[in-house]
C-alpha cells in the first residue's frame, strides 16, 4: 500500500518531504523496522519515540509519523496525536479485519483470562473458528505471538486480527484492559458484545482514582454500536448485575443488555452453588429454566466467570445444555488457581490473583474446602500500585494460618522495600518475610503438612520474573514441583 493510500484514513496531517513510498509494515519499534515500514513516534508512560526516529530511519523506515518536529531525510507525517493516528492507518492498512469478524471485548479486573478461554473453548466445539488475543498471549489454532501487555498496541491487534481472518477465523475474544481503553489501542476494532467482570482496585498508578478506573473501563461499552435493526450486527453488552459499576455501563451503551449474576436477579443466574476441592456445581437460571452445572472449575469467581461466557455466546444462538457441557469438560486456565501435583500429600495452588479482590476470593475459595492449615505466599510488583501492598498483605495473614510476604516482579524497586510497606498493613501480627520467591516457595512446601494447602499467589502462568529491567525465567509451577520433589527424596532417603 502507497503511503498516499495510509493517510487516507486520516483527516488532519501535514507531510514534510516529498516521495509516496510504498509501505510494508507499520510499527512503532525502531528495532523491528523492515524496509519499507511505516515508524510512528509514540509518547509511552515510560518512552518516547521520538527518541528512536534517527534509528528508525537509519534501519529502512520509508516514512515517519510524528507529533514533534524530528529531522529526517524520508517523508515526515505530522499529526496531532500519533497514537490515534497508528490506530486509524493500521486498521485502513491491514484492511478494516474487525468488520468481518465477530469481536468479542472482555474488561474488568479480574477475570478476564478465564473468560476468554471459556468463550474460546465454547464456540470452538460449535464449530466457531476463534482466535484469542490476551494476557498469555494472541493464539489462533497453531499460530502464537506472545505479547508485552494484556491488550497489545494497535497495529498489533489490526496486524493479527487480518491474520486471524485471513487463517479462517469467525471470531476472535479479546481482554481489553483499561490501559487499553485509555490510550487507545484498541481504536478501530469494531466490537459486537463488550463483557463485564467487576470492578475493583488496580492500576490506580495510571487512571489516579477507582472513579477515573471504572470510567476508563466505560470506554468499550461506550464505542459498540449505536444502530438497531439487523440482527447478524447485534451489538450488546454483557454485564455483572452484582457490580454496581454494571448500572453506569448500561446507560453508556446505545447496545443491546444482558446481565449475569448470583445475588441480585439477572438473565443468567447461579444459585445452589456448591464447592469441593475437585470442582463447583450450581444451578442455572436462564428464561425461567434451570440447568444443573458440575464442572471442573473451582470457585465463586468461577461461576461468575462461566456465567459471563454463556451470556456472550448465547447471543450468537448457541444451545445452552451443549455450552454447559463443553464448559464441564474444560480442566482449568493455565495459572488460574492451577494446582501442582508431584505426588505430595498436601495441596499446592497457584494463582494470578495480584489484586487485593483477587486474592480475597481465592483464600475465600480455598476456606470452603480446607480441612486443615493454608499457606499463602504473595508478593506485590514493583513500580505499580503501592497502595494495594499493605492490603494484600493484610489479607493474606487474615486468612492464612501462615502468610509469607515475598518478591512478585520486583522491576527496578528494591524487594526489601516492596516487602516494608506490605508489613505495614500487618504490624504486630505473625508472619514470615523472606525476599527471594524461590525460597519463599521452598519454604512453604517444606512447612506444609498432610492436607495443608499452600496458595503461591500473584504470578500465575507466568514464566518469568521481572528484576530491574531484565526477564529471568521463573516459573512458580516449576519452583514448587522441584521444591515437592526435593522433599520427598530427602525424606526417601532419611528412610
Amino acid at each position: 500500500m502507497k503511503l498516499t493510500d495510509c493517510l487516507e484514513a486520516l483527516t488532519d496531517f501535514r507531510q514534510d518531504g516529498e516521495g509516496n513510498p510504498e509501505i510494508t509494515g507499520v510499527t512503532v519499534d525502531s528495532r523491528k523496522i523492515k524496509p519499507g515500514s511505516l515508524f510512528f513516534c509514540i509518547k509511552g508512560h515510560q518512552v518516547d519515540g521520538h527518541r528512536f526516529a534517527e534509528q528508525a530511519e537509519k534501519n529502512g523506515a520509508a516514512a515517519i509519523v510524528a507529533e514533534e518536529r524530528i529531522a529526517a531525510d524520508v517523508p515526515v507525517i505530522y499529526v496531532n496525536d500519533t497514537q490515534r493516528a497508528l490506530a486509524m492507518i493500521a486498521d485502513r492498512y491491514y484492511g478494516h479485519p474487525s468488520h468481518s469478524l465477530h469481536l468479542i471485548g472482555v474488561t474488568g479486573t479480574n477475570g478476564k483470562t478465564t473468560i476468554t478461554y471459556l468463550v474460546q473453548a465454547i464456540q470452538e466445539a460449535e464449530g466457531i473458528s476463534t482466535g484469542l488475543i490476551g494476557t498469555m498471549g494472541m493464539r489462533y489454532k497453531d499460530h502464537s505471538v506472545s505479547v508485552d501487555n494484556t491488550t497489545p498496541e494497535a497495529h498489533l491487534i489490526h496486524e493479527n486480527l487480518a491474520l486471524m481472518k485471513a487463517r479462517g477465523a469467525d471470531s476472535v475474544i479479546m481482554e481489553t484492559s483499561s490501559n487499553a481503553l485509555y490510550d487507545g489501542r484498541v481504536r478501530g476494532c469494531d466490537f459486537n458484545i463488550g463483557i463485564f467482570t467487576n470492578l475493583t482496585e488496580d492500576h490506580l498508578d495510571l487512571h489516579g482514582t477507582m472513579k477515573d478506573y471504572m470510567y476508563a473501563k466505560s470506554l468499550l461499552f461506550s464505542q459498540l454500536g449505536n444502530r438497531y435493526g439487523n440482527p447478524r450486527e447485534l451489538k450488546a453488552a454483557v454485564l455483572n448485575a452484582d457490580d454496581k459499576a454494571s448500572e453506569i455501563y448500561k446507560h453508556m451503551t446505545a447496545a443491546h443488555v444482558l446481565t449475569y449474576a448470583i445475588d441480585h436477579p439477572a438473565d443468567f443466574r447461579a444459585s445452589s452453588i456448591q464447592i469441593t476441592p475437585s470442582g463447583t456445581s450450581f444451578t442455572l437460571s436462564v428464561k425461567g429454566k434451570n440447568y444443573p452445572v458440575s464442572m471442573k472449575l473451582i470457585g465463586k469467581f468461577s461461576v461468575y466467570n462461566v456465567l459471563a461466557a454463556l451470556a456472550a455466546c448465547s447471543l450468537k444462538g448457541l444451545d445452552i445444555v451443549r455450552m454447559i457441557r463443553t464448559v464441564e469438560q474444560i480442566k482449568g486456565v493455565s495459572g488460574r488457581f492451577e494446582t501442582v501435583n508431584a505426588g505430595q500429600n498436601f495441596t499446592v495452588i497457584v494463582d494470578y490473583s495480584h489484586t487485593p479482590d483477587s486474592l480475597e476470593n481465592a483464600l475465600a475459595t480455598i476456606k470452603e474446602f480446607a480441612e486443615k492449615r493454608i499457606i499463602t505466599v504473595v508478593g506485590c510488583g514493583g513500580d505499580r500500585e503501592r497502595g494495594k501492598r499493605p492490603v494484600m498483605a493484610k489479607i493474606a495473614v487474615d486468612n492464612s494460618d501462615l502468610a509469607i510476604l515475598t518478591s512478585d516482579n520486583p522491576r527496578t524497586e528494591d524487594p526489601e522495600a516492596i516487602i516494608r510497606e506490605m508489613e505495614s498493613g500487618v504490624k504486630g501480627r505473625p508472619y514470615k518475610k523472606i525476599a527471594d520467591r524461590r525460597e519463599a516457595i521452598r519454604f512453604a512446601v517444606r512447612r506444609a503438612a498432610e492436607d495443608d494447602i499452600i496458595l503461591i499467589a500473584g504470578k500465575g502462568h507466568e514464566t518469568y520474573q521481572i528484576i530491574g529491567t531484565v526477564k529471568h525465567h521463573f516459573d512458580d509451577r516449576e519452583t514448587a514441583k522441584e521444591a515437592i520433589i526435593d522433599l520427598m527424596n530427602e525424606k526417601q532417603s532419611a528412610e
